[in-house]
């Protein structure tokens, strides 16, 4: 099955090409990027594909079957449309868009089309999440009340004054950026429940004088001090749905010197502690006594269960966990907190 990879920076080369790689159903026919020395440079370290710089050139190849989007989420959106009514099958990297608006049109077109639109909320193949899911539900854990969920660092902003930092391109901040993935995984966790009513806040304090914004480490860098930084630097929220409550606090940087990056999901009967891309440990009591577990099992590489289960879905039709009829929900929940904390309200859903 012929694959093209559109977008060649970091999540294309650490995920989406190895795995690729490693599934002997797919092969690799182009690597495309705006900028030609990355295409060209994939071409040459894969040993495989042909390097372009303009993804209209993979769209017309009746060849190509499948695409990964692996660009900035400002143009998400485009691709993806671009892609399916190309007649391509579709993976695009989290978030879906930019706005909730913008994933309801990807949404739209995927139903138009019938061709498949999956979303790289990756942790929906992580062996450890899905354990949870399993223990949630079968009841291990009772009925499940509230969700903590805590994603901090003490200075974590990416590239800043780049594509991460300028609203216009990546839609927010830490909050879309990282929360997605948190969101996401609580969801999937319960079931998907309907989302009622957020609140939230989000504030753009620590990396907005960027000259002064001190580090030790800085992924996708260096800073670029004449470039952009609008965007959530932090971000606070209370959701209810019709299963849990769910409470997040997340920050790329912070004046607490403590990275935090976990879920708690507490039920009646026991709780977890999910330990955000590792294990997890279970909370209960029993005859009397508290009672505490970490349950061993083997963790596969989830980036490769999710481009395995995205090739496999291409072949059976199976519509997977990652597909943008569910993950449109995170991206609402995402849109009402940054909406509650331009309105300095409660948004209500339902």
């Amino acid at each position: 099955m012929k694959v093209a990879v559109i977008g060649c920076g970091t999540i294309a080369n650490a995920a989406h090409i190895p795995s690729y790689l490693n599934n002997p159903e797919a092969e690799i026919k182009y690597f495309c990027d705006i900028i030609p020395e990355r295409a060209q440079a994939a071409v040459e370290k894969y040993d495989c594909g042909v390097a372009v710089t303009d993804y209209h050139e993979v769209l017309k190849d009746p060849e190509v079957v499948a695409v990964s989007v692996c660009t900035p989420n400002n143009v998400h959106p485009v691709i993806a449309i671009d892609a399916l009514r190309a007649g391509k099958h579709v993976l695009c990297e989290k978030p879906a868009a930019r706005t909730y608006a913008e994933a309801l049109e990807m949404q739209k077109v995927q139903h138009e089309t019938g061709k498949i639109l999956n979303i790289g909320v990756v942790n929906r193949f992580n062996d450890s999440v899905n354990l949870i899911k399993k223990y949630i539900d079968s009841g291990k854990l009772g009925n499940i009340h509230h969700v903590y969920v805590s994603f901090r660092a003490h200075r974590s902003i990416p590239g800043l004054g780049g594509a991460f930092t300028t609203k216009a391109i990546a839609g927010g901040g830490a909050l879309i950026d990282w929360g997605v993935h948190y969101l996401d995984i609580v969801m999937y966790c319960c079931g998907d429940p309907a989302v009622r009513t957020v609140t939230g806040e989000t504030f753009c304090k620590l990396g907005k004088n960027m000259e002064e914004y001190a580090y030790t480490d800085m992924w996708a860098g260096p800073p670029d001090y004449n470039g952009i930084y609008d965007v959530d630097d932090s971000v606070t929220g209370l959701i209810r749905t019709s299963g849990p409550v769910i409470t997040l606090n997340g920050a790329w940087a912070q004046n607490i010197g403590v990275a935090e990056q976990y879920i708690d999901f507490m039920g009646d009967k026991a709780g977890i502690r999910l330990q955000y891309g590792k294990d997890f440990t279970v909370y209960t009591a029993e005859h009397g006594a508290l009672v505490e577990y970490k349950p061993v099992f083997q963790m596969r590489d989830h980036f490769q269960n999710e481009i395995d289960a995205f090739i496999d879905c291409i072949k059976s039709g199976k519509k997977l966990p990652s597909h943008i009829d569910t993950v449109v929900i995170t991206a609402q929940m995402m849109q009402a907190i940054y909406d509650s904390a331009d309105q300095h309200r409660e948004i209500v859903l339902d």
